[in-house]
């Protein structure tokens, strides 16, 4: 299986050894981000650091003429990607015989909500979300196709992979963050997620739906859930909660949106790309969840895009639903959607870092279950954070995948 592990410009410029380290891995791609948000990161072997401090969410490369004039418009880099830090690492990078695809972290940018508050997604109890831009708004969706475009298709790159091209919830892990003292299980989340910005409230009044009532309703529903009631059970639970009609009024809306907006950023990055270009998104197969990997719809998705990323830090069960849709072998036989490209990849998304959680031992293993499930890549998170010890374990991995 071919596999690409993420990476920062910062992992690799400046140090000479860094290439060569992550093509001795076994990989055949990286995947480095070109549009990252705001991090704190460690740098286990680089020469000069061993913490990068990415202060907000930025590009990582000079931008072009087309955000001239422009009130939402990509930030530059501080001095942890200064210049054109992408292109920097993207060119030692294939001189090691890699191949570079951009990383694209889209929808979520605390910088951009915190001087630009409009943009932000506002919760049933008025609550901003700075993290998290409102992905109905139409100049937030205009910045964001221009993003996905000028970050996606860097000189080098020969694809990309779009992080949070959809909804962002709750869930962000903000600085010294103190949101887990309640459980609120997937449909609890999924009320916190509810925008009620002006450009939403309209949104849910052609569903058919009072804005107002809808607030009243989610705050009602949640009440019980504060004092630590259950809200586990998926999508039934979302409809046990709001009532049927109003929660499938909730998603026609959330789920067109995110729709389209998808749509329309691949769109822009095919007609900026050359010829070949793979697109991937990072992505979720049930629609109403929110966060980094978007949720999708899988057949729409696989009719869009080139393919999708899956999180499979948790397991791999969520690699079938897009198998499945695209028919790729090893998914139980199941033959493809129409409308969607028998060659769509569906890469399997593991955490490699030990201190993150992450099972390098078991990469082997873990990418025979992904494949037997319609895997076709790996994607490794993340060879920059990683120990030596981790990386000589996927180099081990990999040997025999």
């Amino acid at each position: 299986m071919k596999a690409s592990t993420f990476v920062y410009p910062w992992d690799v410029n400046g140090d000479p050894r860094a290439a060569a380290t992550i093509a001795a891995t076994g990989v055949q791609q990286v995947t480095l981000a070109s549009a990252y948000h705001s991090t704190r990161a460690l740098t286990p072997r680089h020469p000069r650091h061993r913490i990068v401090t990415a202060e907000h969410a930025a590009v990582l490369y000079p931008t072009d003429e087309r955000w001239q004039g422009r009130e939402l418009r990509p930030y530059a880099a501080g001095d942890w990607a200064p210049g054109d830090a992408f292109g920097e690492a993207a060119a030692s990078l294939t001189d090691a015989g890699l191949d570079v695809h951009t990383w694209v972290v889209l929808a979520h940018n605390s910088r951009l909500g915190a001087e630009h508050p409009d943009t932000s997604v506002v919760n049933a109890y008025g609550d901003r979300y700075p993290w998290a831009p409102c992905i109905a708004q139409p100049a937030t969706r205009a910045y964001l196709v221009d993003l996905a475009a000028e970050a996606a298709v860097r000189p080098g790159a020969r694809g990309t992979e779009l992080e949070s091209l959809g909804w962002y919830g709750l869930q962000h892990l903000h600085a010294h963050d103190k949101t887990g003292g309640v459980g609120l299980g997937d449909a609890g989340l999924y009320l916190m997620a509810l925008c009620f910005c002006p450009t939403c409230r309209e949104g849910y009044g052609a569903q058919g739906v009072d804005a107002d009532e809808l607030a009243g309703v989610v705050r009602a529903a949640l009440e019980p859930v504060w004092r630590g009631a259950s809200s586990d059970g998926g999508w039934a639970a979302v409809e046990k909660l709001l009532g049927a009609p109003m929660a499938g009024a909730t998603r026609a809306w959330r789920d067109e949106t995110a729709r389209t907006l998808q749509e329309a950023a691949v769109t822009a990055v095919r007609g900026a790309a050359p010829a070949g270009f793979q697109i991937l998104l990072h992505a979720d197969p049930v629609s109403y969840h929110v966060g980094a990997n978007a949720g999708v719809d899988p057949a729409h998705i696989l009719s869009v895009a080139d393919g999708v990323v899956v999180p499979c830090a948790g397991g791999t069960g969520l690699l079938a639903p897009f198998a499945e849709v695209a028919g790729v072998t090893g998914a139980s036989g199941v033959a493809g959607v129409a409308g969607v490209a028998g060659g769509s990849v569906i890469a399997a998304n593991f955490t490699i870092v030990s201190g993150m959680g992450g099972s390098p031992g078991t990469l082997a293993s873990d990418a025979a279950r992904a494949r037997a499930l319609g895997a076709t890549e790996l994607r490794l998170y993340h060879a920059g954070l990683a120990s030596d010890a981790d990386l000589e374990a996927v180099r081990s991995a990999l040997a025999g995948v």
